[in-house]
């Protein structure tokens, strides 16, 4: 369970801040080596698209690390948004825990 108060990176900031910038690489270089159009990368850097199985599969190769990095970062980022947000927070505690079966 996510226990920090403080908001963690999303992809989009770990993706351009220590990804892109530090490489160079603008969104349309960087949808070319991903093989995807370049509004893909653009919803990426924009927090306006999640980073789904496939996607992390791509950044991974293309990145030379893993795809449960990506997912990782995500999974995080859409923890904190749920347990933050009042209208989901108030769906979660609604949620009763089921006795134990005898």
């Amino acid at each position: 369970m996510l226990t920090t108060k403080r908001k963690p990176a999303t992809v989009a900031e770990i993706l351009t801040e220590e990804f892109m910038e530090p490489m160079g690489l603008t969104q349309g270089a960087l949808a070319e080596a991903m093989g995807v159009q370049r509004k893909h990368v653009n919803e990426l850097c924009n927090n306006r698209r999640n980073v789904t199985a496939a996607t992390a599969l791509i950044l991974a190769r293309v990145f030379g690390n893993s795809p449960d990095f990506w997912l990782n970062v995500q999974r995080r980022s859409d923890l904190w948004e749920a347990m933050n947000s009042p209208r989901e927070r108030q769906r979660i505690e609604r949620a009763r825990p089921l006795k134990r079966a005898a």
